[in-house]
């Protein structure tokens, strides 16, 4: 078995997928070449699990990346696992194209940029459309954001047919709620259930229960941990895509995902940078809790670093302590 199947989380769809990835999004100081380089270093230390969406605005980089280490002989596409999302493209579903007929053209749209034939996952990135157009975020004479009426089952029901043409292997969604999910479970017709939900996420127990033993067995596979490009962040993916961290551990949720067999993906796992526009400044730092350091210096290793040796029974139940319903992603419509 293969250092990258050993270490994957399986999907409802049969498909694995690894469950460490490396989010591309990037505050605007970032220049997009350092995202490419980041991408190239990224998986020179055996990342196989990249996270992007159109929003980000550096597809193009990301698949020059891409192409340059299959070409060098580093990895072969299978070898990557690529997510898109559509707000816009994972590959995300952006906002603006959640009409069930400009579904399949935003996603081919990130593939030509990408150069890539198809992701491994496609994601609805929010579950709120926007006005379609060519604006990210379409804005009236007053500043406001225009919204858009649009079904989501309709919009699920464009990324199976996206499933079934070979352009997605995988779909899931992102940010979505409990009633939200269940919106699409229980529609009528269903042909494949999300895969995931991304949120955001950190807490100890949403990524050292995928099994601390096995990831003990091959240390040097997770030293990439210590040197993670900066202008990039650290996704962990357990498959519905939330924010997730020690602040906000979202046990519920991960519990309803876990009986309905959807991986809940964890993003800003580790705060997040206070750069980007969407952070909220007000918010403490995570890594500079004062606990979290306590336990890290008790195991000498950093805060951040998450792999390579297993915590107390106790320790979790310190961390999980740290619960405070805290947002560090402040994107209002």
């Amino acid at each position: 078995m293969s250092a990258t199947r050993l270490f994957s989380v399986k999907l409802n769809d049969g498909y694995f997928m690894p469950v460490l990835g490396l989010g591309t999004s990037a505050p605007h100081e970032v220049g997009k070449s350092k995202v490419e380089g980041a991408i190239e270093t990224a998986i020179d230390v055996v990342y196989r699990h990249i996270d992007s969406s159109c929003v980000y605005l550096n597809e193009e980089e990301i698949g020059r990346a891409i192409q340059k280490k299959i070409a060098d002989g580093t990895v072969k596409r299978d070898d990557i696992f690529f997510s898109s999302k559509v707000l816009c493209r994972v590959a995300y579903l952006w906002l603006t194209f959640f009409r069930p007929e400009l579904v399949q053209t935003a996603l081919e749209m990130s593939l030509r940029k990408l150069q890539l034939s198809y992701v491994d996952l496609f994601l609805i990135h929010f579950p709120t459309a926007l006005k379609p157009g060519e604006e990210i975020f379409p804005k009236d004479s007053h500043g406001k954001i225009i919204f858009d009426t649009v079904d989501l089952c309709s919009t699920w029901e464009a990324l199976e047919k996206c499933k079934e043409a070979g352009l997605a292997k995988s779909i899931g969604v992102s940010n979505f709620n409990r009633r939200q999910l269940e919106m699409i479970l229980n529609k009528s017709g269903l042909k494949y259930k999300p895969v995931c939900n991304q949120v955001t996420s950190g807490t100890p127990s949403h990524y050292c229960t995928l099994g601390p033993q096995l990831l003990q067995e091959n240390r040097m596979y997770f030293k990439l941990l210590r040197i993670v490009p900066k202008a990039m962040s650290l996704v962990f993916f357990l498959v519905f895509h939330v924010e997730c961290h020690l602040y906000l551990n979202q046990s519920k949720l991960l519990e309803f995902c876990k009986s309905k067999d959807i991986v809940l993906i964890a993003y800003s796992a580790l705060g997040s940078d206070p750069k980007k526009d969407w952070v909220n400044k007000d918010n403490p730092v995570l890594l500079e809790d004062p606990v979290l350091n306590a336990i890290a210096d008790k195991h000498q290793r950093t805060p951040a670093q998450v792999f390579d040796f297993q915590l107390t029974p106790e320790d979790m139940k310190t961390l999980d302590g740290l619960n405070r319903n805290i947002r560090y992603f402040n994107f209002t419509l």
